[in-house]
């Protein structure tokens, strides 16, 4: 059983993709049995946004209909600070676009019942649980509003928890973070790490916009940001345009996994996956932060 997970994926404009995505990664993703990727958006006509802090974020419909076509993706973490930009009307959309689109959700819902509902799937190797939450910014789901799963350490666990007692595997994939830096806090260090012992088989960040560290804890890998995937903005960060894609195999009750570095073009975002030069160059870079982040755990045990 072969799962692709992916972090941020949000098109604010045109896109063609049917000539802007490689085929190295429309292969990628063909030759794997379950897509995810972190709808950072939503799909939605209404016009009245919410008052934040940063840019209120709307899809451009068909250009992410088509990406999401092409990349053959089953499901959406819906768990991020971009669902609830267009209000609640904007979740109602995105959770309709998506089911007429026959693409599984997870981490929203038009209320904190509905978007703390974990995700099961049936395999050949068991059956696997998808729980996702995201940290607390923008208007988290309440019992009676709208919104994303928020990050809850108790009701997180008691999820994860749950999880466990009903499936085989259970996947945690969270939307947190500091934006721009590639390295975790050491509370986030320490919560994903309860989290594993909790019962998570692998825990998955994304939001940063930039790639991090991984490590695996008593036997589960856990990566704090995969970085963007798919971000039709500009940014003057380097990083913003590179990301990586992980894949997860099950087979005979173990898990393994494996990162694909993606390069998004600065003009006009075409996607593609990382020749082989730039590909030992990032994860070169990731190993960096894996000794960065072993080490100052160290110091703080």
């Amino acid at each position: 059983m072969k799962l692709l997970i992916t972090g941020d994926l949000a098109i604010t404009q045109p896109y063609d993709a049917s000539t802007k995505i490689d085929k190295g990664v429309i292969d990628l993703f063909a030759d794997s049995d379950i897509n995810i990727v972190n709808l950072e958006i939503p799909v939605t006509d209404n016009n009245s946004k919410i008052i934040k802090f940063g840019p209120n974020l709307k899809a451009y419909r068909e250009s992410v209909m088509a990406v999401l076509k092409v990349l053959n993706v089953h499901i959406a973490t819906l768990a991020n600070n971009h669902l609830t930009d267009y209000a609640e009307q904007g979740v109602a959309d995105t959770l309709a676009f998506c089911k007429e689109h026959d693409i599984m959700t997870v981490g929203g819902g038009m209320n904190l019942n509905e978007a703390a509902q974990t995700l099961y799937l049936n395999s050949p190797e068991g059956k696997i649980a998808i729980v996702n939450f995201a940290e607390n910014e923008w208007t988290p789901a309440t019992p009676t509003s709208a919104g994303f799963n928020p990050m809850d350490i108790i009701d997180n666990t008691r999820q994860i928890k749950e999880a466990k007692n009903n499936a085989d595997y259970v996947i945690v994939i969270i939307h947190g973070g500091h934006e721009y830096y590639n390295l975790p806090s050491p509370r986030m260090v320490k919560q994903y790490r309860f989290y594993a012992e909790q019962g998570a088989d692998v825990i998955v960040g994304h939001h940063t916009h930039c790639i991090s560290g991984n490590e695996v804890y008593n036997g589960i890998p856990i990566y704090y940001s995969l970085g963007n995937f798919l971000f039709t903005h500009k940014s003057t960060n380097e990083d913003w345009y590179i990301g990586t894609t992980l894949e997860i195999i099950i087979k005979d009750g173990k898990i393994g996994t494996k990162l694909y570095p993606i390069r998004q073009n600065k003009g006009d975002f075409q996607l593609s996956l990382c020749n082989s030069i730039e590909t030992n160059e990032i994860l070169s870079r990731i190993n960096s932060f894996n000794t960065i982040i072993q080490d100052e755990q160290k110091k703080i045990e």
